[in-house]
């Protein structure tokens, strides 16, 4: 199975918008999700007999979405954000990977159903937990990591965020701190 389509394109206000499709192999559905970037999407699910007819159906759609207009966005013209939450050990306790579990599934989700991007990893340095999303809309994204976190009861007080693009990974800017700060470094 070829995994998921994401494409994204930019309508004539410069709104970005996504389309997704991917095979559930557990429900056997061909699943579609689709909306504007940083928006709650809407999902269409439809049964499938085969892997076979969901690959068809996911090849169907990717060329569907080629004459639309939609394309994928390679990953140098997308941005690093990342979710920083300040810790009280250097390596972190049980207490921070517990954290650092949920804050992850929680970001999936969030980023997913919204197009905001993907959770790429997450990593333990000197006293902070750093969880990294490729994103395509950077200052939508940061919104969305500080709903998500606070939503989520996830330690809302110790998150910082910041961004950098694809490209230049160690030019992070602070987009925000839950304390006062003047600057943010991995």
């Amino acid at each position: 199975m070829s995994g998921i389509v994401r494409v994204y394109k930019r309508d004539d206000e410069g709104t970005l918008h996504f389309r997704e499709a991917w095979y559930d192999e557990d429900y056997s559905q061909f699943v579609m999700n689709y909306g504007a970037v940083g928006h709650q999407s809407k999902t269409e699910e439809t049964d499938v007999s085969t892997p076979e007819a969901a690959e068809s159906l996911l090849d169907a759609f990717a060329a569907q979405c080629a004459e639309d207009g939609y394309a994928e966005i390679p990953e140098k013209e997308q941005f690093w954000v990342v979710a920083q939450f300040a810790l009280k050990t250097r390596e972190g306790t049980d207490r921070d990977r517990y954290l650092e579990e949920k804050a992850t599934d929680a970001l999936i989700s969030h980023l997913a159903w919204r197009g905001l991007g993907t959770v790429e990893r997450s990593e333990f340095t000197d006293y902070k937990l750093n969880i990294f999303c490729l994103c395509p809309e950077v200052n939508k994204a940061v919104n969305a990591v500080k709903v998500c976190i606070r939503g989520e009861d996830l330690d809302f007080t110790k998150l910082s965020i910041g961004a950098a693009p694809f490209n230049e990974p160690g030019n992070f800017k602070l987009k925000y701190s839950a304390k006062p700060a003047a600057g943010f470094s991995l």
